[in-house]
């Protein structure tokens, strides 16, 4: 450890992000990267802790207290490399990633951990400036051929891994660019799509094949797939919309937050939509059902849009500020966490559940929400019950549901292939990423649920590992 005292004369210090007024003008980057010398500064903080609880709490068990040595003794090349060993998309997690390992770093215990997201995303791309992230293609090829259905964070990983150990890798995407989530779903402010083409280029050099605008299941039939290929796996996320059922949900006006959010990356992009296919804020009193990640992107979008007014409602009461005591730590804290999008202009509702939508000639303009409160019953279980005299109607031009994700998408490819389920509905795997069909495997969202960019590329990891087993005993 290069500076035993560094976590007691250097406080904290995180990259600012752009001001308010100026950065919900544009769709650019929000965050901006402190100077090479604070990172080094930022890196000396790090007490190569007997126990490293950062490791622990890191879904890909990234080598922190290492990486965070070696940047502190400015030494890029060897920091890079320990980054890469466990993370095969720094560049991605340092900007997205809600970084557990912070949470769980022993600093954390008085709320002054280690700035590990930051000093991931700057050494990233110090490296890349560098020239220190270049293609790796295989030295030689196992003749053995993979399909990967689904170009996210999961898809993505499975096949970099498979193609660097000699496998050839063919992606297949139903949509028109390479990303998936992270193409269509996060918004350029958090993650401009120059990150994304910058390691696509790095992909197609070492060898792998991508085919966009195919749709598995319609335009390649899964029995083609097995001709053609030693393994596939399935990595097509978990999309399907958790939906909500009162009254007036049919009218217009009320969307999915992903077909909102992935119109406007389509649009930033280039691509043009007019009429009633535009989901447009402009100039709209919105309300964004949903409390989390998702909720917080449509309200960044919104405001840059140029919506008159933003409210997200949130069915859970208000977090507390510092954790309790049967949330301690190193566990994730279940404690209020505001958004850089949150803080541009947006007011909060909590513990308030959705009971009607109101419409004047046939036009949506109004919510009706109710204040509920959440009680044990004699089993443990949370119970909402709704607040008597707490009705209360806003003004709502257009309505975001932003509520999580069910599943992965059973119409079409999985009924197909008549693949099992668990009981949340995701695909059903065993502990090597196999389906229930014969050369089928599954990884990310697909298998596990929804969840974190970084959970993806861990279970990417594993069915890479799983799948190259498969094909080096077959």
């Amino acid at each position: 450890m290069g500076n035993p005292r560094g976590f007691i004369e250097v406080k904290r210090k995180g990259a600012d992000n752009r001001p308010v007024d100026e950065r919900i003008q544009d769709f650019s980057e929000v965050e901006q990267t402190l100077n090479t010398e604070d990172r080094i500064l930022q890196a000396s903080r790090c007490m190569d802790c007997g126990i490293p609880f950062c490791h622990w709490a890191c879904p890909i068990n990234s080598r922190i207290p290492e990486w965070q040595d070696a940047l502190y003794r400015e030494n890029l090349k060897e920091s890079i490399d320990i980054l890469q060993l466990t993370n095969d998309f720094p560049e991605f997690t340092g900007r997205i990633c809600p970084a557990p390992c912070e949470k769980s770093c022993v600093l954390a215990i008085h709320e002054e951990a280690v700035t590990i997201r930051e000093n991931e995303a700057a050494i990233a791309e110090r490296s890349y400036d560098a020239g220190l992230i270049q293609a790796k293609p295989p030295q030689k090829r196992t003749g053995k051929k993979v399909a990967v259905i689904g170009s996210g964070p999961a898809g993505l990983t499975i096949a970099s891994r498979l193609n660097r150990m000699g496998h050839q890798v063919t992606v297949f995407e139903k949509d028109e660019k390479i990303g998936g989530l992270l193409r269509f779903g996060i918004p350029d402010f958090k993650l401009h799509k120059s990150v994304i083409d910058r390691r696509l280029d790095i992909l197609k050099e070492e060898g792998i094949k991508f085919r966009t605008k195919v749709n598995v299941g319609t335009d390649i039939s899964p029995e083609e797939l097995k001709k053609k290929y030693d393994a596939i796996c399935l990595a097509i996320g978990a999309m399907q919309a958790r939906n909500i059922n009162v009254p007036g949900r049919e009218m217009e006006g009320i969307y999915f937050a992903m077909d909102f959010l992935t119109q406007q990356n389509r649009i930033i992009a280039g691509k043009n939509f007019s009429g009633k296919k535009k989901i447009s804020a402009k100039n709209k009193h919105v309300i964004v059902i949903g409390g989390g990640d998702t909720g917080s992107d449509c309200v960044g979008t919104s405001i840059r849009q140029g919506a008159k007014s933003v409210k997200q409602i949130e069915i859970l009461p208000e977090p507390p500020l510092t954790r309790k005591e049967d949330n301690p730590w190193p566990f994730w804290p279940n404690t209020l966490r505001t958004s850089s999008s949150q803080q541009e202009g947006c007011e909060r509702i909590w513990a308030t559940s959705t009971k009607r939508f109101i419409s004047e000639n046939n036009k949506l303009n109004q919510i009706e929400t109710i204040k509920v409160r959440w009680e044990q019953d004699n089993r443990g279980k949370y119970i909402m019950i709704e607040e008597p005299g707490s009705l209360e109607i806003h003004k709502a031009d257009i309505i975001l549901l932003a509520l999580g994700f069910t599943q992965p998408v059973h119409e079409g490819l999985l009924e197909n292939l008549g693949l099992k389920y668990d009981e949340r509905g995701n695909i059903l795997t065993d502990n090597q990423s196999a389906t229930t069909k014969a050369k089928f495997f599954a990884a990310g969202d697909a298998a596990d649920g929804a969840s974190l960019v970084v959970s993806a590329i861990a279970s990417g990891q594993d069915a890479a590992e799983s799948i190259h087993l498969y094909l080096t005993e077959s």
